[in-house]
């Protein structure tokens, strides 16, 4: 399994003169849980925003994601789950590394073995409802972070930080 080489603390401490953006841990009492067994990741970021349709999630971790993470704005749902095991699966086999879902998460034991970070504010067993629906490369904003496509990404079990370049190998 691939370990980051980074500590999010470290970074910030290292690099006080950059503008680097921090999650907020609390959310409207929703807070980001770590799923995945990396537990930390980085890379450049790659977004969608779509809300209880994982259909744009399913199609992008289908595609070659070295050195990328998906950022997914669903809205903060709690309704429905925008990744499970299969999608999972498919977002190692194309090499990404990490996922980042301000919503929900399914088949969290089987994802818990897979190389691949994955932060999201819960686990629900139901599945989304594909409607082919779903905004590719659009800026988004939780958390009090603003995500860019290409910005930079690092999580780890001490928050989920964002700079506008890159800090460390990914």
């Amino acid at each position: 399994m691939q370990t980051a080489a980074f500590v999010t603390c470290d970074l910030l401490d290292d690099h006080p003169e950059l503008d680097i953006q921090v999650l907020t841990p609390s959310l409207d009492g929703k807070f980001f849980h770590s799923f995945g067994a990396r537990k930390s990741f980085a890379g450049q970021i790659v977004t969608v925003k779509c809300f209880e349709d994982n259909s744009r999630v399913k199609e992008l971790l289908a595609t070659d994601g070295t050195g990328k993470v998906l950022v997914v704005d669903g809205g903060g749902s709690m309704r429905c789950a925008l990744m499970g095991d299969m999608i999972a699966e498919s977002a190692v086999k194309n090499h990404w590394n990490g996922v980042v879902i301000y919503g929900c998460v399914r088949d969290v034991d089987a994802i818990a073995e897979l190389d691949l970070g994955v932060h999201a504010l819960a686990a629900i067993p139901r599945k989304s409802n594909r409607q082919g629906i779903g905004e590719v490369g659009v800026s988004l904003y939780f958390g009090g972070v603003a995500f860019h496509n290409d910005d930079y990404l690092y999580a780890d079990n001490n928050g989920i930080v964002v700079a506008q370049e890159k800090l460390v190998d990914c």
